[in-house]
């Protein structure tokens, strides 16, 4: 605990949890217990580096916590040279469409395709380029052309859907690296993106018969699984989050279609036909259990994602599609709050501006408040935390016993609690999205 934080890893964690945001980077500083559902997608990790496939959903009430495990998950996957492509589900982004909104969720998980040297997305040039020059030192060695050992690395992509197109394009991108036609490379970089929205133009510009398109999704996910193997790395994570708004659909058609994709996925997964690829998915209770409009409404799904009978009274089964995140217990809860009390301080324990009596006050105030549910749902009491600590820090002399009389809890429309350090004037607190 003696080690100095950054200010930027600081802020950057700081920041993101008061603004209401999942922290992007320092996720470990303020990790607390989910050991065992860590290990679990720790597994499914390396089944996906040793060229097998994986698929989990992630399940936890509104601010419970499941943003920020599938954000350290995903840094899990980075570390182990995985490729990780994320991206939350929205009314334009859905994984089955016929109006474009598939496409627009494959482009947004290629622009956020992130590598260990890339965290931040936009490694999709940079995957690619990595293949060329693994192709072109390979080349070199054999005394062949480039081109040539490019097509013959990517001869067994053309086994799967636009396998004949994508190798047309990687070539095309080769050709443009060795003439120095920054044209033709952004428009391959377009092609693998799926931001061409006619074939027309794709013939035009790459001399390709396809584009992907709202039928070719999971199809190019598989792909582009396999060539990021081709090109060094040990696979390819896609992990999507917001499913509830597949729940929200209103036309049950459209639903279901999107249920068959996830029942097409899952099929896949649990027979390893998909390799190098691994999917987590982060939904709602709601979103799995409800048999009118949630997965459970689909017979082929209920049956795969129902939990084992016989984990119950406390044992757990952490070998199904389904992991449930447990409860912050209350001693989690403190020491995640000693850590962010820590990361405030910058790592420097004789900066903290709330003693551990403070922290355990503050606990017992929302219990008192709140109930149990304070530590089950975090999201809007670390919020609260954190402008406790803002306001200590900014009015130095400040009793903390004061401001803590002085916490109203209002009823959070989502279902969570939600709380308020007033001062002078009322602070109302955006949701902590986790």
């Amino acid at each position: 605990m003696s080690t100095p934080i950054r200010p930027k890893d600081r802020d950057a964690v700081i920041q993101s949890l008061r603004a209401g945001v999942v922290p992007r980077t320092g996720q470990h500083l303020v990790q607390v217990g989910r050991t065992r559902e860590i290990e679990t997608l720790v597994g499914d990790i390396e089944r996906v580096a040793d060229g097998g496939s994986a698929f989990r959903l992630v399940t936890g009430e509104y601010g419970a916590g499941k943003t920020f495990f599938l954000n350290l998950v995903r840094a899990v996957a980075l570390e182990k040279k995985l490729v990780v492509a994320s991206a939350d589900l929205n009314p334009d982004r859905r994984l089955h469409s016929s109006g474009g909104q598939a496409r627009s969720l494959y482009a947004e998980l290629m622009r956020n395709l992130s590598t260990r040297t890339k965290p931040d997305g936009g490694a999709l040039g940079g995957v690619v380029e990595k293949f060329i020059a693994t192709a072109k030192t390979e080349a070199k060695a054999a005394g062949q052309p480039t081109e040539a050992v490019i097509r013959q690395k990517l001869d067994h992509l053309t086994e799967l859907v636009n396998g004949f197109d994508f190798a047309d394009v990687i070539a095309a991108y080769c050709r443009g690296y060795e003439e120095g036609n920054e044209q033709l490379k952004s428009d391959a970089v377009r092609w693998l993106r799926g931001e061409f929205s006619t074939k027309t133009d794709a013939r035009q510009a790459l001399g390709v018969r396809t584009i992907v398109d709202d039928a070719a999704f999971y199809d190019q996910l598989k792909l582009m699984a396999r060539f990021v193997r081709l090109a060094g790395f040990s696979g390819l994570l896609v992990g999507l989050d917001e499913l509830v708004n597949l729940y929200k659909l209103a036309n049950t058609q459209a639903r279901n279609s999107n249920y068959e994709q996830i029942l097409r996925i899952l099929n896949d997964s649990m027979q390893g036909t998909a390799v190098g690829l691994g999917f987590m998915f982060g939904g709602t209770p709601e979103f799995l259990l409800d048999t009118r409009r949630g997965l459970y409404s689909y017979p082929a799904l209920q049956s795969r994602l129902a939990q084992n009978t016989f984990a119950t009274n406390g044992l757990v089964d952490f070998s199904g599609p389904v992991v449930r995140l447990a409860s912050l217990t209350p001693e989690d809860f403190y020491v995640l709050l000693q850590k962010i009390r820590h990361v405030y301080a910058g790592g420097d324990a004789a900066k903290y501006l709330l003693p551990d009596a403070g922290i355990m006050s503050f606990m017992e105030h929302c219990l008192q408040r709140v109930g149990e549910a304070y530590f089950r749902t975090p999201r809007t009491t670390i919020t609260s935390f954190v402008n406790l600590l803002a306001v200590l820090e900014q009015n130095p002399g400040t009793e903390w016993r004061g401001l803590l009389g002085r916490i109203e809890v209002a009823a959070d429309t989502r279902g969570a609690d939600e709380h308020r350090v007033t001062g002078g004037d009322d602070e109302d607190f955006s949701s902590f999205k986790m």
